[in-house]
């Protein structure tokens, strides 16, 4: 069982009993066993070894061969033992064993099977690697045996790359030719199969140029840069074996990815000097070949120029400069000012500059300057005039330019040191290096400049000047001397500050007390004489204090170090706040700071020294409170004071300051303001002392601060204020509103007694829902100013009794529309009608309306009819009576108020009730208004009167207002409910529906006869002929389809049609296409017969459509007519209408079984100019007459000689003297001559030559005629004297200088005297 199914379980009874049998010596038997054990666990290469080891017993087959029988009979060997099997047969050379064992699938393929089997067979070997799937092998067996095509598509197949490279170079040693058909296998595809530079060097080493090229041309087509090595291999090639080839190729720009430095050295070497220079990017290469000026057009080498990067290009012309600068600075400057933008001006500059070459420089920048920004083109230019002596220029360009940067060039001008300094004062006087040129005149002994510039040039720059003098070391009276002698205008300031940098200020104190004698303002003047006294301590503060000209800022900063006091008189007499603070702070002086805050008076001050964030506020707040208020008198100043106290939110502070000036019997004890700020601090900062002050204090803004005080919830506090000083309405406000104590507030105003209190009490008693006990209160107060509310809150908790006797007082107080109109509805609510109807008959404002409104809306249908009735409004009682149930007399109030709204309520009451005759005369009142009518149809329909509804349209129809919505509506509804009603109706009122709403209810309800008059009418014949054609039963009607037809705006719907008369009506088709020609595709229409293979039907139609000439209806009828066999009706219509395909219709005519028709084709070839095939289809049919007319219509020499030479071919000797008469003119003599002759036929073409001899002779006595005249014409002019007057204009032609006729060219065949030969038989 284990063996017959392959199951595990006893292997080791098969492995016993195989070592048992082998052991034995029954080799057999053991072979057996290996081979039948399960799962093959006994055929191993241990197995096949063992068997190995037996020795062969004579007249025996060996044990091995017997193991690999019984395999081979029961299954197919693996691997091993196929290897092992096969050796010994190809030694012994039998391939034919191996290959019936291939064939019958008994050995396992493997590489090293295929390698034994090899040394045998290639080709078997080849079948083994591809069973083994060895692609290696296989294609070296491919290679071997010569199927080189089959090496890539294997390859491509197995997805296999091999050595493509090494198979081509062993492919080209055995045959070359292959080898390149195998070179262009593989570059054939998108991506090439091999390394293309291995390709080529293959080819190479044959020394194939020609074919590498062509091959590289190639595979290089497509330009791609990672190929760019190949097209400078290509090139290079070419340049050293053919240049001419290599010019062409880059001549047509075919490549742009080689190495293009390379090829421009190779094209140079070759002589190509402009494409090397066109190729050149290595700048030496570039440098070599440019030098050469005299070798190149100097235009060509600008525009070169124009194509370098912007280094190559400076470098080329350093190279040209050093080459030769005399012969090369002209185009270089010619250069460098066309391209200076792209090369950059700095670049040029240094270029000229690196050759000293000064005169190109300045011809070079002059030529740029003036359109220039640049600073350093400036300043070269300004370099370069002073190196060639152009000092006018470099003045005009120092006092002229904003471009250059005035340091270098006043440096520059320092070193030059030339003989006028007057471009470098210029520089100095624009730009402010003043400093710099006194420094450097005084050091090169230009004092006398010094004063020329200070006294005559610019006297504003003194103050400079002084400073540089100073700083070396000028004598003090040498600048007291300058100071002393201008007289100009200069900055006062400048010169203080200049002298006192350098602690030199005494220098200007003659000068200074000069200027104040002479009676000087100028605070610079007096802030230096104020420094030069306090450093000297000449009473300083006493000229603090009296002088009024100096800057207090100034100099109470220069005070600051050496003595604040100082500081602090000199920012007082300023009211520089901040800095006074700031020194107050430093040194301690809150006195003075204090003093001066109370008498400043300034909150943005005070609110700064108060900020939180200052260290020193508590001791100034000291020195306030104690010192600086109690010495001031002045109220503004507490004023501010306090203010400022409370804007730095210091309520303790403030207290403190408060008591002492309110409580402590000051002068401002009595003040107001401050009793209020007083008690309001103590509000916000400590409310244990409120309720002392209010009762300790008698002079405040009592209601004002009782306001406050409820502002901040001290409710008991406010309302002290209040009983004190007797204001008892707000007393009791506070009571209701903040304490929230009605009984309080009640005592109150018992106490109190007043209407006001009683009226604020009500208020708040009718906010509380306290009704009865509020109109109480209001009834007390005789108060009815609040009876919206009253009424308002009465209304909601149905106190209508109360609500009585509440406005019964406010009428009697006030005749207001809203409380008679609220006494109504309260006499409403209480049925009261009595006391209603009497009220409402006497004078009144009640809004009788609203209340009956109000009345009819809650259902108190007998008030609101006594009040509609009062005002006649019958709108309202109409509607007020059908709730009522008395529906006649509501139909007389809706008479009487003929209102449309009415008109509704009421029929719709009597609908629902199944009145139907009231409802129709309400009906017709309602359906004359067309936006009413739908929804008066729409209710009859929702309840299902539907025959109701028909008559009341019916009815109305007759009315003299009846519209177009009603003869739409009632059509609708004869669709719906009658539709055999529904034509009548159309047919009599069509032009009073309207047609859109009526189509859709037709198309619902299917009524399709009455949907197509609809469409009809409304000029929807596109919709009409749909409609027709979707339900033919019901609505088509042959004439009605044909006249709509003719109308439809789409065309497409031709072709439905069309396609609905095959199907329906086929027999009349014909019919419908002859109404339809005039705007129907004819080409379209024929294409469909064709396509559904119904042309034979609609023949009648072709016919009578064919006149337009339409390719496609041509083609189709021709088709017919070939069908019929109708030759005669085709040729007809082929003469007539020549727009269709005629070679087409040839060909197809060409391979025709009837005569006739092949004849039609020759006829068509013959009609289109070929004329060669319509001759041989008319040989092949022997159509003799035929072959010679066309061969004569032809004009074709070579075709007429043809044309007889066959005929001779096949002895038809009538046809060859025919055709000689036939085509006379075309046939030429000799040749004619020549085949008669041949063919012994002379007799046949002698008519012929008779005819030829006749001409010729005729032509040459016309030629000698007219060689006799001439000759005549020259005797006789020369005999004459010549005359140039009366000779005319010369001409190149005369009259008489045309082309004589050629024989075979033009005229009839035979002249009018010669007789056509006769020819029996033709």
């Amino acid at each position: 069982m284990s063996a017959r199914c392959n199951l595990p379980g006893a292997d080791q009874l098969f492995v016993a009993r195989f070592t048992q049998l082998f052991q034995s010596g029954n080799y057999g038997e053991a072979a057996k066993v290996a081979a039948t054990a399960p799962r093959g666990i006994l055929r191993t290469q241990q197995t096949i070894q063992q068997f190995q080891t037996v020795p062969p017993q004579p007249n025996q087959p060996s044990p091995l061969l017997q193991y690999f029988s019984i395999l081979l009979e029961s299954s197919k060997l693996n691997k091993e033992e196929s290897i092992e099997l096969c050796k010994p047969v190809v030694m012994q050379g039998k391939k034919q064993l191996l290959e019936k064992w291939l064939k019958e699938d008994k050995l396992e393929c493997s590489e090293q099977l295929g390698d034994l089997v090899k040394s045998v067979d290639p080709t078997l070997a080849l079948s083994v690697y591809l069973r083994a799937n060895v692609p290696m092998k296989v294609i070296q067996c491919f290679a071997e045996t010569g199927q080189y095509q089959k090496i890539v598509l294997y390859a491509k197949k197995v997805n296999y790359q091999p050595d493509y490279i090494y198979l081509l170079r062993n492919i080209m040693r055995i045959n070359p030719e292959q080898g390149v058909q195998f070179a262009q296998l593989l570059v054939q595809d998108e991506e090439p199969l091999a390394d293309l530079t291995q390709v080529v060097d293959v080819f190479l080493e044959s020394n194939l140029i020609q074919q590498a090229t062509a091959f590289l041309l190639e595979a290089l087509k497509n330009n791609r840069e990672d190929q760019g090595h190949l097209q400078t291999r290509l090139l290079e090639m070419n340049l050293m074996q053919a240049p001419q080839v290599a010019d062409a190729i880059l001549g047509n720009n075919m490549f742009t990815h080689y190495d293009r430095p390379h090829i421009a050295q190779l094209c140079e070497k070759a002589g190509l000097l402009q494409r090397a220079l066109e190729h050149y990017t290595d700048l030496y290469d570039i440098k070599r070949a440019v030098v050469h000026t005299h070798l190149l057009n100097p235009d060509w080498l600008v525009n070169y120029f124009g194509r370098l990067s912007v280094d190559d290009c400076v470098e080329c012309l350093k190279a040209m400069l050093q080459a030769n600068i005399r012969q090369n600075l002209q185009v270089v400057v010619q250069i460098a000012t066309k391209y200076h933008e792209q090369l950059g001006t700095q670049k040029l500059i240094e270029l000229f500059e690196s050759f000293k070459s000064y005169e190109g420089l300045f011809y070079f920048l002059g030529s740029i300057v003036n359109f220039s920004q640049e600073a350093d083109v400036h300043f070269k230019y300004i370099q370069a005039a002073c190196k060639t002596g152009q000092i006018k220029e470099v003045e005009r360009i120092c006092r002229e330019s904003n471009c250059y940067d005035p340091e270098r060039v006043k440096n520059f001008l320092k070193e030059a040191k030339l003989t006028d300094q007057l471009p470098l004062i210029i520089v100095c006087d624009r730009f402010n290096f003043v400093h710099d040129l006194v420094l450097y005149l005084y050091r090169n002994n230009l004092m006398k400049n010094i004063e020329i510039y200070v006294q005559r040039v610019n006297s504003g720059r003194l103050p400079v000047v002084v400073g540089g003098l100073l700083d070396v070391d000028c004598s003090e009276d040498s600048i007291k001397q300058l100071i002393l002698s201008v007289r100009g205008n200069f900055n006062v300031d400048e010169l203080v500050e200049e002298v006192e940098k350098r602690n030199r200020t005494k220098l200007l104190l003659p000068w200074l007390e000069t200027r104040v004698h002479d009676g000087s303002t100028d605070p610079a003047v007096h802030n230096a004489l104020a420094k030069i006294y306090i450093d000297g301590n000449a009473n300083p503060e006493k000229y603090l204090r009296e002088n009024p000209h100096y800057d207090s800022r100034i100099v109470g900063k220069y005070c600051e170090k050496r003595d604040p006091h100082l500081a602090c008189v000199a920012y007082e007499r300023g009211s520089c706040d901040m800095e006074l603070v700031n020194v107050c702070n430093e040194n301690s002086l809150f006195k003075s700071e204090a003093r001066y805050l109370v008498r400043r008076k300034d909150p943005q001050l005070w609110e700064h020294v108060l900020r939180e964030d200052n260290q020193y506020r508590r001791p100034l707040i000291d020195q306030v409170i104690q010192t600086a208020l109690a010495e001031t008198q002045d109220p503004e100043e507490i004023s501010v004071t306090v203010k400022a106290f409370m804007t730095a939110d210091l309520p303790n502070n403030l207290i403190e300051l408060l008591e002492k000036i309110v409580i402590d019997n000051s002068v401002f004890s009595e003040h107001r303001n401050l009793q209020n700020l007083l008690i309001l601090t103590a509000i916000k900062a400590d409310r244990t002392r409120v309720m002392d002050y209010i009762n300790r204090l008698e002079n405040y803004d009592a209601p004002d601060i009782a306001n406050i005080a409820i502002s901040n919830q001290l409710f008991e506090e406010a309302f002290s204020i209040y009983k004190k000083f007797e204001v008892n309405t707000s007393a009791i406000q506070v009571l209701i509103d903040h304490i929230k104590n009605l009984d309080r507030a009640y005592e109150f105003a018992e106490r109190c007694n007043e209407p006001g209190v009683w009226s604020i009490l009500a208020n708040a008693q009718i906010r509380q829902g306290l009704v009865k006990e509020a109109i109480d209160s209001f009834i007390k107060a005789d108060d009815p100013t609040s009876y919206l509310e009253v009424v308002n809150v009465a209304t909601q908790n149905q106190s209508w009794e109360d609500l009585v006797r509440y406005l019964q007082m406010a009428r009697k107080k006030a005749r207001e529309t809203f409380v008679e109109t609220e006494l109504a509805f309260a006499y409403a609510k209480t049925n009261r009608l009595v006391d209603l109807e009497e009220f409402i008959t006497s004078p009144n404002h009640a809004q009788i309306q609203a209340v009956g409104d109000r009345c009819f809306e809650q259902g108190m249908y007998d008030a609101a009819k006594i009040l509609y009735n009062n005002i006649s409004n019958y709108a309202k009682l109409a509607v007020t009576l059908c709730y009522l149930g008395d529906y006649q007399s509501a139909v007389d109030s809706a008479r009487k108020a003929n209102s449309t709204k009415t008109w509704k309520e009421i029929c719709f009451a009597c609908i629902e009730k199944q009145e139907f005759r009231l409802a129709q005369i309400c009906g017709i009142q309602i359906v004359v208004q067309a936006e009413e009518l739908e929804e008066l149809i729409n209710f009859y329909q929702n309840r299902g009167y539907f025959e109701e509804v028909i008559q009341l349209l019916e009815a109305a129809l007759g009315h003299e207002r009846a519209h177009i919505g009603m003869f739409t509506e009632l059509a609708i509804l004869y669709s719906k409910y009658k539709p055999q009603k529904m034509r009548e109706h159309l047919e009599l009122f069509w032009s009073r529906v309207r047609k859109p709403k009526v189509l859709r209810a037709c198309e619902q309800a299917h009524l399709w006869s009455e949907l197509v008059f609809l469409y009809d009418k409304y000029e929807e014949f596109d919709n009409a002929i749909l409609t027709m054609m979707s339900h033919p039963s019901e609505a088509w009607r042959e004439n009605h389809f044909k006249d709509i037809i003719g109308k439809v705006a789409n065309i497409e719907l031709y072709y439905k049609a069309i396609d609905f008369y095959l199907d329906f009506k086929p027999m009349l088709l014909n019919d419908l296409l002859l109404i339809l020609s005039p705007r129907l595709d004819h080409t379209r229409a024929v294409n469909y017969f064709i396509k559904v293979k119904q042309l034979p039907l609609v023949k009648p139609y072709l016919r009578s459509v064919q006149n337009i000439n339409n390719k496609a209806i041509n083609e189709a009828l021709n088709n017919l007519l070939i069908e019929e066999e109708d030759y005669q009706g085709l040729r007809n219509s082929i003469d007539a209408y020549d727009n269709f395909d005629n070679i087409s219709l040839a060909q197809r005519l060409e391979k025709h079984e009837l005569i006739e028709f092949r004849r039609i084709a020759a006829y068509l070839y013959k009609g289109n100019n070929r004329w060669k095939q319509a001759v041989e289809l008319c040989k092949k049919d022997r159509l003799y007459k035929d072959s010679m007319t066309y061969a004569s219509e032809s004009r074709q020499i070579e075709l007429a000689e043809d044309l007889i030479s066959w005929f001779l071919d096949e002895k038809l000797f009538e046809c060859f003297g025919a055709c000689l008469f036939q085509c006379y003119d075309l046939l030429r003599p000799d040749v004619i001559l020549e085949l008669a002759w041949r063919h012994d036929i002379m007799n046949f073409a002698m008519p012929y030559m008779i005819q030829i001899m006749r001409e010729y002779i005729t032509k040459v006595d016309k030629l000698e005629q007219s060689d006799q005249l001439r000759t005549e014409n020259e005797t006789a002019n020369e005999q004459k004297p010549i005359d140039f007057n009366s000779q005319g204009p010369l001409m190149i032609t005369g009259p008489g200088m045309g082309t004589f006729p050629q024989p075979g060219f033009g005229g009839a065949a035979y002249p009018p005297y010669g007789g056509a030969p006769g020819f029996p038989g033709y």
